[in-house]
């Protein structure tokens, strides 16, 4: 294993290049490039077999790689912002036709306003494509992913595309120093590509046909359960990482400083280590601040956001993201999965870092300041005491707050 500083985009070529891929369908797209111009220069040098080809288009790339799954190959392609709604289309196809193709989304700012920075409203928006979504803190995680991705959307009992995300800019283009791990090891990680769901004229079968209502529930029951499988599955891919290449990773969520938290922040991605820092300078102050950073959003972890937000008096919800007239897409599911275990927990939902906008620590801190006052607030009634689940009379303010926006939460 020999340690390199990369990019988190080049980390995440590494990661596909030790998983070996038949052939990767690209086509370059901002900030996703420099993975499939790495992906094309380990082709060129001879350091990885693979086939090269590049396509015409975002909506080709994936069309590319579903026509390498069914013929019995591993796929990988990759994409952003506007390539992906381009793809919206083979999204589905992919899930539908149970193709377990890998697929690295550099989260990207969706137009109009035309920007190329980051946010992710590319790939929230698409969440109910029948992808399994995870989403990289770092670029040492983003190498990691590459590699169980494969592993995960693989296996028998899941057979589903998987969707790896990485914060446009600020993960894709930082660099840090990454642990590269040896090609022995990835292979006795990862076995090679092998499925029953295949062309095959020994053996014929119909794929990609069409369903009527008579069976169409069927073949959509299957999906869902697949993908409910991913929760078993990770942990399985995850414990046989750790043994060979020693490193650890908690399933579909990432818990810090929660087990005696009063006030939690939930997000995902890489603005989670920006959290991190400033629960740290919290919890010196005395206060019991934590974190719950959301790995996977598909299968959403609700048991152990439950789990989580269950033992604290408030949380919130910081996202990159919003569903126009509704709220943030993060905070319905965790509100939805309170709601459905009667965890009426007050809880407020943050909008932050649209097209790119920096989040600083101090709006952080903000929003614990902010959970601290709704909790006092709750209890100036005379409640007192740990917060009951279900209590009568209990709310959650559904108000969004746009960080940075003047009057409408807290000022930049």
């Amino acid at each position: 294993m020999s340690k390199e500083f990369l990019s988190g985009d080049q980390a995440f070529a590494y990661g596909i290049k030790l998983a070996r891929p038949d052939v990767i369908s690209a086509y370059p797209i901002t900030p996703q490039t420099v993975v499939v111009e790495m992906l094309s220069e380990f082709v060129e040098s001879g350091n990885l077999k693979s086939d090269f080809i590049h396509v015409e288009s975002e909506h080709s790339a994936l069309s590319c790689a579903m026509g390498v799954s069914a013929s019995g190959a591993r796929a990988f392609t990759a994409t952003s912002s506007q390539g992906l709604l381009y793809m919206a289309e083979c999204l589905v196809y992919a899930s539908g036709g149970r193709f377990p193709i890998v697929m690295m989304n550099a989260n990207r700012s969706t137009a109009l306003p035309w920007n190329i920075y980051g946010d992710q409203r590319d790939s929230l928006a698409l969440l109910d494509s029948g992808w399994i979504q995870a989403y990289a803190k770092n670029g040492q995680e983003a190498l990691d992913l590459a590699l169980m991705a494969y592993y995960i959307a693989e296996h028998k009992n899941v057979q589903t595309p998987f969707m790896v995300n990485l914060d446009g800019f600020a993960l894709t283009h930082t660099f840090e120093s990454v642990e590269v791990p040896e090609q022995d090891k990835a292979d006795e990680y990862l076995p090679p590509f092998s499925t029953i769901n295949r062309f095959d004229f020994e053996q014929p079968k119909n794929m990609a046909f069409s369903a009527g209502p008579e069976t169409n529930s069927y073949f959509k029951f299957k999906e869902h359960r697949g993908m409910l499988n991913v929760r078993e599955v990770c942990r399985e891919a995850e414990e046989k990482f750790e043994k060979i290449f020693g490193r650890s990773y908690t399933g579909l969520v990432e818990k810090y400083k929660c087990d005696d938290a009063d006030f939690v922040l939930v997000t995902l991605g890489s603005i989670a280590g920006l959290v991190e820092e400033v629960v740290d300078g919290l919890r010196n102050e005395g206060k019991k601040a934590g974190l719950l950073r959301i790995r996977y959003m598909r299968p959403f972890p609700d048991q152990e956001i439950v789990s989580v937000l269950g033992k604290a008096r408030a949380y919130a919800v910081l996202e990159k993201d919003i569903s126009f007239g509704a709220e943030g897409t993060v905070f319905t599911n965790v509100n939805s999965a309170l709601k459905k275990s009667n965890v009426n927990l007050p809880g407020l939902n943050y909008i932050g870092g649209l097209g790119g906008k920096d989040i600083s620590g101090e709006e952080i801190r903000e929003i614990f300041k902010e959970l601290e006052t709704l909790d006092l607030k709750r209890n100036a009634g005379g409640v007192t005491g740990e917060f009951v689940a279900g209590s009568e009379g209990e709310t959650s303010p559904r108000d969004v707050r746009f960080l940075g926006i003047p009057g409408e939460g807290l000022n930049a």
